[in-house]
């Protein structure tokens, strides 16, 4: 009865002829959304072969009269992945409980084969309304470049006018072009009008509007970069990035008229992890090209000529690719392709040379940008870093507490996260982690979720104890020791002036950096703790890594030491690009006499001691110190800074002008005063002088304070006490015989 319902009805709704303006829509009963739930899973099967291009969706008569549906009404069915737009038709046998639908119109997510055996709920099948449409702006996609340079424009538009008049269409949906047995075979509704509608019937007087014409394979390419994982915290490095690719790829006309070459090609240079890939993919999406990716041991080759024959090849299949549209070629782990070339003829200098000419060989005409990512720099090539050839370089570092906070949120959102879990928290106690370090400690906090209860939500609990199971990459290959036991103030006794110098150097400058920079004040450089064993120096460094959230490292003379000539620097400064690559960090060197000393009591001038010293003292930039025997510590780092000589008292009254200059100081303070009572003060002392006493406004706890009064100047200066001797003054200004 109901199949004879619908074809007695089949002339009034013949979806094919459309007598009145709108295809018929529905007439949805109050009862509809029940009465769907309340039946039964329809299972997906493959299309029928007299269906194909047809857009047919074939149901059971009962299926079609609980979803209030006649013969030809549009049905939007969402499946596993995206959505199919289609009309509705019944069985030829009747038969309920199954589905089978012609992917006429689909999302370009479907544009692999749709999953067979699949279960559908009856609620994922929704009724349309499809008005005629004034107009339509398309994309279409072609079989071949060839047919795409040799068709003219107008054939191909009036081909596809031909094709889409009768089809039902949504915004954003593909278009199945392929049964015509032509050259053209999908078309994309980029927009349609009127605006206000998702989904409209073509008509043969709708305006068909083509936006472009791409290949297939570069439309496919394209799929396959836009589905990438989101990324977090790297906002200002993807524009930078965009921007980069986005002129040259989309707009080289305008370079060209401006008498301007393109770009060839973009540096990202950051530590491992930190997402540089993802980053690469997602942009080259954003933007429209096609990527194409080669990292740097695929090309190296055994034979002789091999590995050049190969880059050769990545570069030929890179113009191919643009010449269907705009490419970019990612080459991933440069730094393995192209390292520095030596005098020797080693295969790896034929690899740059090779790479060299290739990318001075491209022209206006190769409409393809090259990307290199590295995590070492300095290994590379200098004759690729020279503008012309990468003429850009990006660098991500480390992500900041707020990066951490976005990345951390975006990974949230594909887990069941209790609400009671703190992002901002767990994000300030995850310094030096980068993308790939917090996707593991999500990962190992869900673990520990589900050993617990396979139902249970991600709490706060499990963040910790995955914390103590994933540790910053940035840290895992260092040197010395990492791990850090936590401290706390409170388990120090005594000690309250040290207690209150180390949260001036370490945690007041993270605090509270609005005040550091009103009042001119420059994060210490390093704090140097000297006392007898056994009085909690290496304690109260732990409790000012803890109370800070800082990474720790900590070595000692044994960690550094080595028995060839050159490895003992060559560890200290790797040590210290550790710790930058990590920041904020702290860099602890335990019992520091032992391993430096002093180069006045040195018997031989050239030791390892003297040239460890002066690696240090390059490199110091924010380093936690100890020693129990202060006489045998080098003086210098004792200072702030460093001075040849002292410093008369008109030099000593300009040094202290130069450091107030960017200091609020009072009216009534007197600089005049202060370089008379500074005698035998170096620059780095009067440095420091400034320091300490800005140091005592933030201290009498006014975070607020807008000026530094004369007093703080004398309460600094009764505190210190001059780095020079006039034994060394008696002995810089006597001649050398």
């Amino acid at each position: 009865a109901t199949l004879l319902h619908l074809l007695s009805n089949k002339k009034e709704h013949n979806f094919l002829k459309i007598p009145s303006k709108q295809v018929p829509g529905p007439p949805f009963p109050k009862s509809h959304t029940q009465t769907v739930w309340s039946m039964e899973p329809l299972r997906l099967l493959s299309v029928d072969p007299s269906d194909r291009g047809s857009q047919r969706c074939r149901l059971g008569p009962g299926m079609m009269s609980a979803l209030g549906v006649h013969l030809g009404s549009p049905l939007l069915v969402s499946v596993s992945g995206g959505s199919c737009l289609c009309t509705a038709w019944p069985r030829a046998d009747l038969a309920e409980g199954f589905l089978q639908m012609d992917l006429k119109c689909f999302s370009p997510s479907l544009l692999s084969e749709l999953p067979s055996h699949l279960s559908l709920d009856p609620a994922q099948l929704t009724p349309v309304i499809c008005s005629k449409l004034k107009g339509v702006r398309i994309t279409v996609i072609v079989q071949s470049v060839d047919f795409r340079k040799r068709t003219p424009h107008r054939l191909v538009h009036e081909l596809v006018k031909d094709m889409l008049k009768g089809v039902c269409v949504h915004d954003g949906f593909l278009i199945n072009l392929e049964d015509f047995d032509t050259e053209i075979k999908y078309v994309v509704i980029e927009s349609i009008s009127p605006e206000s509608d998702s989904a409209g019937f073509i008509t043969s007087k709708t305006a068909v509007e083509i936006a472009g014409i791409q290949t297939l394979r570069h439309y496919r390419s394209q799929l396959q970069d836009r589905h990438t994982v989101q990324l977090g915290g790297l906002e200002e490095v993807s524009a930078s990035l965009r921007e980069m690719l986005k002129l040259p790829l989309l707009y080289p006309s305008t370079l060209s008229s401006l008498g301007v070459s393109c770009p060839r090609g973009v540096l990202l240079v950051g530590p491992p992890g930190v997402g540089k890939t993802l980053l690469v993919r997602q942009v080259v999406g954003e933007v429209g090209a096609s990527l194409v990716v080669v990292r740097g041991p695929e090309v190296v080759g055994a034979r002789p000529g091999e590995s050049e024959e190969t880059l050769r090849a990545v570069f030929e299949r890179a113009r191919s690719a643009a010449d269907e549209g705009p490419c970019v070629l990612f080459l991933d782990e440069l730094d393995s392709l192209c390292p520095r070339r030596t005098s020797s003829s080693a295969p790896e200098n034929r690899l740059v040379a090779q790479l060299l000419t290739l990318m001075d060989g491209m022209n206006r005409s190769d409409r393809f940008l090259i990307v290199g990512a590295t995590n070492r720099p300095d290994s590379l090539d200098p004759a690729l870093r020279r503008p012309g050839r990468f003429d850009r370089e990006i660098i991500i570092g480390a992500p900041t507490l707020q990066q951490r906070k976005a990345i951390l949120s975006v990974l949230c959102e594909r887990m069941p996260v209790c609400p009671s879990v703190n992002q901002t928290a767990l994000a300030q106690t995850t310094i030096g982690y980068v993308g790939a370090d917090l996707s593991a400690l999500c990962r190992e906090a869900a673990m520990h979720a589900i050993r617990e209860d396979s139902k249970q939500l991600v709490s706060m609990k499990h963040f910790h104890e995955a914390l103590k199971s994933v540790r910053p990459s940035c840290l895992r290959s260092s040197m010395g020791r990492t791990e850090l036991s936590p401290v706390t103030w409170e388990q120090i006794g005594g000690l309250d002036d040290v207690k209150l110098k180390l949260r001036q150097s370490i945690e007041w400058p993270m605090a509270h950096p609005e005040a550091f920079v009103r009042l001119g004040l420059c994060r210490p450089r390093g704090v140097l703790l000297y006392g007898p064993p056994g009085c909690a120096k290496t304690t109260l460094v732990k409790a000012a890594a803890t109370s800070s959230n800082c990474a720790f490292l900590s070595v000692s003379g044994a960690d550094l030491y080595s028995p060839y000539v050159g490895d003992s620097e060559k560890a200290l400064a790797q040590l210290f690009h550790q710790a930058r690559a990590c920041a904020p960090s702290i860099l602890f060197l335990d019992e520091i006499d032992s391993l430096i000393g002093s180069r006045s009591h040195s018997q031989t001038p050239n030791s390892v001691q003297t040239r460890l010293l002066s690696v240090l003292l390059n490199e110091m930039d924010g380093i936690g110190l100890k020693t129990h025997e202060r006489r045998g510590t080098e003086k210098i780092l004792q200072a702030e800074g460093v001075e040849e000589s002292h410093t008369p008292e008109q030099a000593r009254l300009a040094v202290l002008k130069v450091c107030t200059k960017c200091m609020p100081v009072g009216a009534d303070v007197r600089l005049e005063d202060l370089a008379v009572k500074t005698e035998l003060f170096s620059g780095a002392d009067l440095e420091n002088l400034c320091k300490e006493a800005a140091l005592l406004v933030l201290l009498d706890g006014n975070m607020e304070a807008s000026d530094i009064k004369h007093t703080h100047f004398l309460r600094s200066l009764s505190k210190m006490s001059s780095s020079l001797t006039a034994q060394q003054i008696h002995k810089y200004e006597t001649p050398p015989r």
